[in-house]
């Protein structure tokens, strides 16, 4: 950070003391850094005058008067061009005759990228070095053919009678003669001889051989205003602009060096961009392709509006236009797009962005089409009927001109009132002095944020329609097919809605003038430009540069905003002169990202065993609420109320006695951990093997079979009924048995028909493909005394579904006692938690945890029966979840005292909370939706401990500034020149060095990469203005 450090330390001064001259010249390298042959000099000298020698012969004969000056034109130009054919396949020839040089090896690496070997004056070493060649024939040709055309008309446009002529001196002759020719011998030779490397670099690869044409463009440029004033006689501006652009072309060389003149393919963008914006109204884009579609778009526009016949019709098309181009039509566009999409196929894709759909509603769309024609309306009435007045005090477009100076001013002032510094300078005496809470801060910027209400409806919504109206009434729109009016009143409708504070002060400024003068035909054009905006980041190591420029960075913003309550009301910007300029503070929601060491909790054993009872509650709430919510989406409750017949559904008989168990049965539940699941946990992920993964999470395709129970079966769903014989009423699906010879199936114990007590207990029944059965009746006995009864009547009885019911006690009661529906929960819960943890009901370790929780889940019987049923698995990995952070919770916070203080914990988990993977999807729906919180378990390796993640939302102050554009444009221009011209790869180079008043290394570093290295960069972003 020494402020001592060279722009270029000594090894790049001699690299740029070799480059520059290189650069001036056009390509010629007569400073090598070692020593080569004279005739590689003396070769380079004999390229470079080789158009002038050419050029010379054609001259001598017209002096002599040989020759016509078109003949002399034509006979240098085709010297020229068979010159440079030769050139070109000299080159072509070397480089196809290659020769296997063996080099005897160096440890000096820099003097081996930089020297040559040449064997003769005419070796392929020497062709190769002198003329490199082009990439693409097509390329070879057209330069050369260029090259003969820039010799030729070069030649016509210095033949001394023509300079004499011009400016009736002969030292003025020998002076833009001479110098003349070497300008256009600058061209030539990096056209066809030796491209320089220039010091304005648009692309950091030149693919496409643009770079050699750079010169030899600004030099037709010349030239063709010279022929311009050869065949258009008796115009003095052009004759003027002609001996103007004699004397300027001698210094070409020195603007090619300085990087003024832009190359070509940014020249022609930019210009394009140029006249978008300040010819036509519009405003700069993100892409090339979206610039030349706007350019053309825009362009058209003026040129329609030229042909229209009437006036009216010309305001119209104008105002219609100009509100319609200054949309984000992109956009529009893009989420138009999307509706289409959604319409067609019936139903909103979760794949498809949401953030479009805040952007964009039917309500903004309507409040657009109201706007477009409420203008229309306007200006067709008011130029229709007002008609046109000369410019006079008291006609109506000098009265709306008072309006809008009046409405100028105020918005001004609102605008100034607005930020934390008025003019930069004195500290708004309106802005709050202490802004460190956020409360504090919003409580006493109502006022501000009233004005700036206000503000924002006279500048989004009075200023348009005040302006349109004014534009609309001038008498200029009288001139109709004027090149003049077309491109001005288009540029002039569109402004206004485009970018409204220039046009207010455009509009203004004209209608002083009209006021003043009395003349129409002055047109003033102004662009005021608020600056660069920048989030300054930092780079992913701290530097003592980037702590003296944050050090800065922080006071700016402290003296600002950080006031004590008893300061001076006004008081003066102790940081006037520095490019940051404060503006305002905003609040903005952030995550915070706290991570804990779960040492002591997830290992704990008491932990571990309430884990696995309180496993079994959170179960029953998830499936009960699952079922609640899907009751809600379906047909209308109250129609069940009148249909009173008996649903029946199939269930496991929990009474009936146990059928004996084989031995293979036994042996089946008990192989519930294979060799392929291992207990590691120490790697990034549990490991399990890939096929026996896939077959697990695979998603089957469900299979509606009816209910058996009853021979008419009713489904809540769909209202569907059908008939079926007897025989298939007792079928059962049982997964996970050992194979049985067919002819004993009628050992096999059937599945009896169960019937709901309650005839409200289809609102809580689970889907139907639940209702499988995979493990044997010893089990399904076992594990009905796990279940929590008194926990699932309350859940019942919490139940908000019931609400709208007139004897909504009665019918949870109701509900709550039906047997048939518990053991039928009992089935589904109790196999979710045998899948999760095992037949064994052993105490889960914490790798076990780690494992579930990112689920990957030991196989079984019982997994594949719920990986078979892809939302039920997602129930149980939901619940598994709820219940680790559950028993986070309850080790940092204190146990549970009772069922509701579990409920409300659960209802928070589900409302306020996402818990799930780092990496999952959902995750970024998660923070892209502003959940207030997030959590994730995770192992660190190195320490050998379990970790929680905890993102919590919460609202901060965010300062906000804005830097002065014309610093950044400067250090940025700076940087590109250092890396890209002068290769400059120091790591303390110049550009990095701190300047508190600069900013210099934060702001170099916010370049867009490669330059810069920001460690975030958005796209684009839409920002709605109604």
């Amino acid at each position: 950070m020494s402020p001592d450090v060279p722009l270029l330390n000594d090894y790049k001064q001699d690299f740029f003391l070799k480059r520059f001259p290189q650069t001036v010249l056009g390509g010629p390298r007569l400073k090598l850094g070692y020593c080569a042959p004279p005739y590689i000099y003396l070769n380079q000298i004999i390229l470079f005058l080789m158009p002038w020698v050419l050029g010379g012969i054609g001259t001598l004969l017209y002096q002599l008067g040989i020759l016509e000056d078109y003949y002399t034109a034509i006979l240098s130009g085709g010297l020229m061009l068979f010159t440079a054919f030769v050139i070109q396949f000299t080159s072509l020839h070397a480089r196809n005759k290659s020769v296997t040089v063996e080099r005897m090896l160096t440890t000096d690496i820099l003097a081996e990228e930089d020297e040559h070997e040449f064997t003769s004056c005419a070796g392929a070493e020497t062709i190769k070095f002198l003329i490199p060649g082009k990439k693409y024939i097509a390329n070879t040709v057209f330069h050369s053919a260029l090259a003969g055309l820039l010799c030729g008309l070069g030649t016509w446009y210095l033949l001394p009678n023509r300079i004499t002529l011009l400016y009736g001196s002969v030292g003025g002759t020998v002076l833009l003669f001479v110098f003349g020719w070497m300008t256009l011998c600058i061209g030539e030779y990096s056209l066809i001889v030796n491209t320089a490397t220039e010091t304005a670099t648009f692309q950091t690869q030149d693919t496409y051989e643009i770079t050699p044409l750079m010169r030899p463009l600004y030099i037709f440029f010349f030239f063709s205003v010279d022929l311009a004033h050869r065949f258009m006689v008796n115009v003095p501006v052009l004759q003027q602009l002609n001996q103007l652009l004699h004397i300027l072309f001698i210094f070409l060389p020195f603007l090619w060096a300085l990087g003024t003149l832009p190359p070509p393919d940014a020249l022609f963008l930019w210009a394009m961009e140029q006249v978008l914006e300040f010819g036509l109204g519009g405003s700069s884009v993100s892409t090339h392709l979206w610039l030349l579609i706007m350019f053309f778009i825009s362009a058209g526009t003026a040129v329609t509006s030229y042909f229209i016949p009437s006036t009216v019709g010309v305001v119209l098309f104008m105002t219609g236009l100009g509100f319609l181009l200054s949309l984000n039509l992109s956009k529009i566009g893009f989420v138009f797009k999307l509706n289409v999409i959604r319409h067609r196929v019936g139903t909103k894709s979760k794949t498809l962005p949401n953030c479009s759909e805040k952007q964009f509603t039917w309500k903004e769309y309507l409040f657009y089409i109201i706007v477009l024609v409420l203008a229309l309306l306007e200006t067709g009435l008011l130029h229709h009927f007002a008609g046109f007045s000369q410019i006079a005090k008291n006609s109506p477009q000098a009265i709306l001109g008072y309006i809008l100076m009046v409405l100028f001013i105020i918005l001004w002032i609102l605008k100034e009132i607005q930020n934390v510094y008025i003019f930069g300078i004195f500290r708004n005496p309106f802005y709050p002095k202490d802004v460190q809470t956020v409360t504090l801060f919003l409580e006493k910027q109502t006022r501000l944020a009233k004005i700036g209400v206000v503000r924002r409806i006279l500048l989004n919504l009075v200023s348009p329609f005040a302006m349109i109206a004014f534009l609309s009434l001038d008498s200029s729109l009288q001139g109709l097919h004027s090149v003049s009016v077309s491109i001005g009143f288009t540029r002039a409708f569109r402004m206004v809605w485009q970018n409204t504070e220039n046009a207010l002060l455009e509009t203004v400024i004209v209608s002083a003038v009209h006021l003043l003068i009395s003349s129409t035909d002055i047109w003033w054009n102004r662009s005021l430009d608020t600056g660069i905006r920048l989030l300054l980041g930092l780079e992913l190591q701290e530097t003592s540069c980037h702590t003296a420029e944050a050090r800065r960075v922080d006071e700016v913003f402290e003296s600002a905003f950080e006031q004590e309550e008893y300061a001076r009301v006004c008081s003066i910007n102790e940081h006037f002169g520095n490019v940051l300029t404060p503006c305002t503070a905003l609040p903005v929601k952030l995550y915070s990202d706290a991570r804990n060491v779960l040492s002591g909790i997830i290992d704990s054993h008491d932990n571990l065993r309430e884990f696995k009872g309180d496993l079994v509650k959170v179960l029953v709430w998830i499936l009960v609420q699952y079922c609640s919510r899907r009751s809600s989406m379906q047909e209308n409750v109250h129609k069940i109320e009148n249909k009173r017949k008996a649903s029946l559904i199939v269930l496991p008989a929990l009474n009936t006695p146990p059928q004996t168990e084989s031995p293979e049965d036994t042996d089946s539940l008990n192989s519930e951990t294979l060799d392929d699941w291992s207990d590691d946990v120490f790697g990034e992920e549990p490991t399990i093997k890939k096929g026996r993964e896939k077959d697990q999470l695979k998603i089957l395709p469900g299979i509606n079979l009816p209910i058996p129970g009853s021979v008419e079966s009713q489904r809540v769903g769909n209202h569907s009924t059908g008939t079926v014989t007897e025989n298939s009423l007792y079928k059962a699906i049982v997964l996970g048995y050992p194979a049985i010879d067919k002819g004993k199936q009628e050992d096999m114990a059937y599945i009896p028909l169960m019937e709901f007590s309650c005839s409200h207990s289809h609102l809580l029944s689970l889907p139907e493909e639940w209702m499988s059965n995979c493990l044997p009746n010893s089990k399904v006995k076992e594990m009905s005394s796990l279940f929590p009864e008194d926990w699932y009547q309350f859940v019942l009885k919490q139940l908000e579904c019931f609400h709208s019911e007139e004897n909504a006690s009665v019918v949870v009661e109701e509900i709550a006692k039906d047997r048939v529906l518990k053991d039928f929960y009992v089935h589904a819960v109790m196999t979710c938690y045998f899948s999760l943890f095992g037949v064994d009901n052993m105490i889960p370790s914490p790798g076990h945890i780690l494992r579930v929780y990112n689920g990957v889940l030991p196989w079984s019987v019982a997994l594949d029966w719920l990986t078979e049923k892809p939302e039920l698995f997602q129930l149980a990995l939901k619940a598994f979840r709820y219940t680790l952070k559950l028993m986070i919770d309850k080790a940092s916070l204190g146990p549970v005292e009772d069922f509701k203080e579990l409920t409300n914990c659960l209802e928070e988990y589900e409302s306020d909370w996402y818990i799930g993977l780092v990496s999952d999807e959902k995750w970024k729906e998660a923070v892209l939706q502003e959940k207030p919180y997030l959590f994730s378990l995770g192992y660190d390796p190195h320490m050998g401990v379990y970790t929680g993640r905890v993102l919590t939302l919460q609202e901060l102050l965010i300062q906000i500034g804005k830097l002065n554009t014309e610093a950044v444009r400067g250090q940025w221009a700076n940087l590109s020149w250092e890396l890209l011209y002068a290769t400059n790869d120091d790591e303390e180079r110049y550009s990095i060095q701190a300047h508190p008043l600069l900013l210099r290394n934060l702001t170099v570093q916010a370049a867009d990469p490669p330059l810069g290295y920001p460690i975030y960069s958005s796209k684009p972003l839409h920002i709605r203005l109604f």
